[in-house]
């Protein structure tokens, strides 16, 4: 969770005006791998159905300022979610905000119907690996030269439980 000293950090949904916002996450966190704004803007536009984004934002200037410190991009088709894109600005690591950005994933997946999570993560990103399992989530495969660069991508997944 954020510390006392930090300023509070909401999760809302993506919408048009975070387009700038959102990119620069996606290069900042994701470098060769990024989506670029022609990728992003449709969902934050709300024009595929399958695909919702949220966004986590922090009050850093007091009145009535708030930047995006966050972002996350959900899948959901069927009994199937898939957690696409979670980045978190370096400043904010290691402050709650990516937890925060997950838990609302998997609320808006279960209320969407799904019973499965995956996603996929670099095989050389422990702190990401690790992060992911204390979360509920399990290596299920590997894909080879999934990323730019070549690297491997491992695919976790966790259950869900429907609401009710």
């Amino acid at each position: 969770m954020p510390s006392p000293s930090s300023p509070p950090v909401v999760v809302r949904p993506g919408r048009g005006t975070d387009l700038d916002a959102v990119v620069a996450l996606e290069r900042e966190c994701l470098g060769a791998d990024a989506w670029g704004g022609s990728l992003v803007a449709p969902g934050l536009a709300g024009e595929l159905p399958t695909v919702s984004y949220a966004v986590a934002v922090a009050d850093v200037t007091g009145d009535p300022g708030v930047t995006v410190v966050g972002h996350a991009v959900l899948s959901a088709v069927g009994d199937l979610a898939e957690l696409q894109r979670i980045g978190v600005t370096p400043t904010w690591r290691r402050r709650g905000v990516a937890g925060l950005l997950l838990a609302d994933v998997v609320d808006r997946a279960t209320l969407d119907g799904a019973e499965r999570l995956l996603l996929e993560v670099r095989e050389d990103n422990a702190p990401a690996r690790g992060f992911y399992a204390r979360h509920g989530f399990v290596e299920l495969a590997r894909r080879a030269r999934y990323y730019a660069d070549g690297a491997t991508a491992v695919v976790m997944e966790r259950g869900l439980s429907r609401p009710g």
